[in-house]
């Protein structure tokens, strides 16, 4: 019979494996890399992912990686935006593409049918090539061919059919200005590799970075389809646990499970970290009473978390006016004081990577 792992013994195999409970000295890119990337709707949200994970993470660190094309914005797992490294956007996009095409037809298919979006793509590949282009300036030129169809539609031919990159000074610590597109082949000098990463890889990269976990959470955290039959070829190399609820879950054999009672310090979270994001089943990190509050927001954006004893216990927002910086931390409920201490401690540690020249203060107040 399967060893059944509870809540507890699963969020703290999770938090270990993200290195939230132990924060590690892997490089910037090391770590993007075991991560199999970092969401990244928002510019800086990587900086204060690995900056939670780190010893000694330095923003210009990062910032150097993206600036010398080690690491590129491209959309890939769940057809969203993330900071992967150079080898893996080369390796990734072409694994995900079905994912991609499924997710385009379920948003466009109507508006873009008895087009050769083969064609857009190839017109589309041209002139970012030229010059890297925003999706506006992009799909405004492809309504010049194709005058019949919307121009969001148009680029969003292109960056479906298209490995595109944001190129900097996007994704740069502090960096402004819109997001300009150009092909991962003309940003890197190199072809897509589709042989580079297998979907059995895939898992496998998943597990050491999410585990243990379903086949149907390695879907909600990839965007594709179907991986059963991926996790039964896998079976005979991977260990076998039950959740309290008799699912079957997953894991490498010398991946991290420490016991449920391990400490987890207090930890501050972007917008849409990917530990929030990347199962189906996510009461190891999130209960779903509180899941339904943070994800009752406009605009299907996720609020900034903070985990306190490895679950979410609040959340978290920077208010800037003039030389003058507060955060402000809304808890669930009452927390004791020294909870309440250890949040003020940490969130004024965020304060010095978010708002290093301006006066600060931390406000911990439970939810309105």
């Amino acid at each position: 019979m399967p060893e059944v792992l509870d809540t507890r013994a699963l969020n703290r195999a999770l938090l270990a494996r993200q290195h939230l409970l132990e924060p590690t000295s892997l490089s910037p890119l090391a770590l993007v890399e075991h991560l199999v990337g970092l969401q990244a709707q928002q510019p800086n949200d990587p900086y204060v992912a690995l900056w939670t994970r780190s010893r000694a993470f330095r923003t210009d660190s990062l910032s150097a990686h993206v600036a010398d094309r080690e690491a590129v914005r491209i959309a890939v797992m769940r057809s969203t935006i993330h900071l992967v490294s150079a080898r893996d956007a080369l390796a990734l996009r072409p694994l995900l593409q079905p994912m991609l095409e499924r997710a385009f037809d379920g948003v466009y298919g109507r508006r873009v049918a008895g087009l050769d979006r083969d064609a857009i793509a190839a017109h589309a590949r041209a002139l970012v090539e030229e010059r890297a282009r925003t999706f506006a300036e992009l799909g405004a030129e492809l309504a010049e061919r194709w005058p019949e169809r919307d121009p969001a539609s148009l680029a969003a031919v292109a960056r479906t059919k298209l490995a595109l990159v944001q190129v900097p000074p996007r994704g740069l610590w502090g960096g402004k200005g819109q997001a300009k597109h150009t092909t991962a082949e003309q940003w890197l000098g190199r072809a897509l590799d589709p042989d580079a990463l297998s979907l059995d890889r895939l898992v496998l990269r998943y597990l050491a970075a999410f585990g243990p976990a379903s086949a149907l959470d390695a879907q909600t955290w990839s965007g594709l389809a179907s991986l059963k039959d991926v996790f039964e070829r896998l079976r005979p190399s991977l260990r076998v646990f039950h959740d309290e609820r008799g699912r079957e879950l997953f894991d490498l054999d010398d991946a991290p499970r420490p016991a449920p009672d391990v400490p987890a310090p207090v930890r501050f979270l972007p917008q849409f970290d990917n530990v929030l994001l990347s199962h189906a089943e996510r009461a190891r990190i999130v209960s779903d009473e509180r899941r339904k509050v943070i994800n009752d927001v406009p605009n299907g954006l996720v609020p900034a978390a903070v985990l306190i004893d490895g679950f979410v216990g609040a959340t978290w927002r920077l208010e800037r006016e003039r030389k003058h910086a507060v955060l402000h931390v809304a808890t669930f409920g009452r927390v004791q004081k020294d909870v309440r201490r250890a949040v003020t401690d940490e969130g004024a540690r965020l304060l010095a990577l978010l708002a290093p020249d301006h006066e600060t203060s931390v406000e911990v107040a439970p939810r309105a």
